[in-house]
């Protein structure tokens, strides 16, 4: 499709458009697909342009006067996985429908207009997609005459109807397919009974010894005695630091794409008293008594996540834009003029002292930040539109650092987060108080400056531009734990852990570059796997009672409530 550009002049590439409408046809608002499947909304203003906004706008089903037509004739409805999708099955002679941006993004208020239609849902192959595919089909129990989920065959990882028709499959077989189908049932009580465990699961056992490794580990093993913060936060929050520290230079290669030490960690305390905060100010301390860290400790960490726009702000390239010249150049060609010098040093470790906030914000209607923040873990390629002017970054190294309470993440986190693959994009880390200090405590003064100096000398190691390989018995041990770090897991669990593979490769390299290491070797990976087991069983802990269906859980609460029957 060619490209085309927006309507308000600001030049950005629109490479395909979606109209949304009434059941009448009438224009309802629009989504606009960008380059790197970034999409925006936006509705008209009544003088020919768009506003970027949909505030007060009714949100409908794509292709509704359709979808409309097909429940009243009793035809089967489609239900897939964006409009690229619903577009091409339309063009097979199907009714298809989708919900605007994507997997996720599902209303109950879309179910009302499938009320008595027979449904057939179509997950995209992956995490968000099966998790939407649930949630959809949840929503229609008890208002579609009938819904079905159709699992396509042979279809690749992360694969779409689209991609499975190109295959050089027809529509006559995907009819079949859905016939086929057994139809969903509503889940009853007893059966979430059934598939919960009787009793919340029990604090999690600490992270086995090999996750403190090498220099993080003595950094632990200094502080520990002197401190009433849990060896698991000072642990996790120094291979964060280090990593941000170390900037976009080591990395690791995974079909052909460059992976780098920046990581996303979240410690969870059962009350504000887990000492999450103390363990920081340890880790930020001895990377700022490092020659190689303390730069980095002043002008790289931050606070205060609000809006994906702002994160972008403090990590952002060169501002340019095109003006026609003055004075005797006029009316010559227009020239480029930098408005904005950008930030040079593109590393920055967040901070957030309440996470809870930033998972607020990410509730809010038009707020990027969840989007922003799953682009800066993958890529470091950033854009927004702000209000004035445009502003991205590329090649931004961030890594964040969260405290939380588990009663404030079970009320603020949203099973949309955990669907669209921001959450397991973190290591969520229960943490709490490890031992009681009234007065506090002094770690030697030589072993610190020991350390800092250890430290510095492994950041220096850490930022040569290198790739970081596998050692032969590392490899092998990759090669036997992969199928059970890649495996499906039900519910939110699997959710929240769909990218183990990914980190536990990301904390391999920090673990290695710890050593000043020129390669991954297996004790580097043990660590890294002992790491990540811990950060599945907090998991377990935290969300273990949770379904991802806010009717499922509250079904669940009231059977735990009367154990005898409702």
């Amino acid at each position: 499709m060619k490209p085309i550009y927006d309507d308000q002049g600001r030049g950005k590439q629109v490479v395909a458009t979606y109209d949304y409408t009434d059941e009448d046809g009438r224009l309802l608002f629009r989504v606009e697909r960008r380059p790197g499947k970034r999409f925006r909304q936006c509705r008209p203003d009544g003088s020919g342009g768009w506003l970027y906004r949909l505030d007060g706008v009714r949100r409908v089903l794509y292709r509704l006067p359709e979808v409309t037509e097909a429940v009243a004739e009793k035809r089967p409805v489609y239900v897939v996985e964006g409009e690229k999708d619903a577009d091409r099955l339309a063009s097979l002679g199907l009714c298809a429908t989708t919900n605007p941006m994507g997997a996720g993004k599902w209303r109950d208020e879309y179910a009302e207009s499938l009320r008595g239609a027979d449904v057939v849902v179509i997950p995209d192959n992956d995490a968000p997609g099966r998790a939407h595919a649930e949630q959809v089909a949840a929503s229609l129990a008890g208002r579609a005459a009938s819904v079905r989920l159709l699992a396509l065959p042979g279809l690749p990882e992360k694969g779409d109807v689209s991609d499975w028709l190109a295959a050089g499959h027809t529509a006559a077989e995907l009819e079949a397919l859905a016939r086929q189908a057994p139809p969903r049932e509503p889940r009853t009580v007893a059966a979430l009974a059934a598939a919960c465990p009787p009793e919340p699961p029990a604090w999690p056992q600490p992270p086995a010894a090999a996750a403190f490794h090498g220099l993080f580990g003595e950094a632990v093993a200094l502080f520990d005695p002197e401190t009433e913060a849990d060896p698991v936060a000072v642990l996790a929050q120094l291979l964060v630091a280090f990593g941000s520290a170390a900037g976009r230079n080591a990395f690791f290669v995974v079909e052909q794409t460059r992976h780098y030490p920046n990581l996303y960690v979240v410690l969870v305390g059962e009350s504000s008293r887990g000492r999450k905060g103390t363990s920081w100010r340890l880790v930020r301390e001895l990377m700022a008594r490092s020659g190689a860290g303390r730069e980095w400790a002043e002008n790289c960490t931050d606070d205060g996540l609000s809006s994906g726009e702002g994160l972008i702000w403090r990590v952002r390239d060169p501002i340019r834009e095109y003006r026609p010249p003055k004075g005797e150049a006029a009316g010559r060609d227009y020239e480029e003029v930098v408005i904005d010098g950008g930030i040079a040093d593109k590393r920055l470790c967040v901070v957030e002292g309440e996470f809870a906030s930033p998972l607020r914000v990410m509730t809010r209607e038009g707020n990027t930040l969840s989007a922003v923040l799953r682009g800066a873990w993958d890529d470091g390629r950033l854009s927004s539109l702000t209000k004035n002017q445009r502003a991205r970054a590329t090649d931004a190294h961030v890594s964040l650092v969260g405290h939380i309470t588990r009663d404030e993440l079970l009320r603020e986190f949203t099973s949309t987060e955990a669907a669209n693959g921001f959450g397991n994009r973190i290591l969520w880390l229960c943490v709490r108080r490890s031992k009681l200090r009234p007065e506090g405590g002094h770690p030697d003064e030589g072993a610190l400056r020991r350390l800092a100096k250890d430290v510095e000398a492994a950041l220096l190691f850490a930022r040569q531009p290198r790739e970081v390989p596998f050692t032969d018995s590392a490899r092998r041990l990759w090669y036997e734990v992969y199928p059970a770090l890649t495996a499906d897991r039900p519910g939110l669990l699997g959710a929240l852990t769909a990218r183990a593979e990914a980190q536990v490769r990301r904390l391999a390299l920090v673990y290695a570059l710890g050593d000043r290491s020129p390669v991954v070797r297996r004790d580097h990976l043990e660590a890294a796997l002992a790491l990540c087991d811990y950060a599945e069983r907090s998991v377990r802990y935290i969300f273990g009672e949770a379904l991802g269906d806010p009717l499922a859980d509250e079904c669940l609460r009231r059977l735990r409530e009367h154990p005898e029957g409702l």
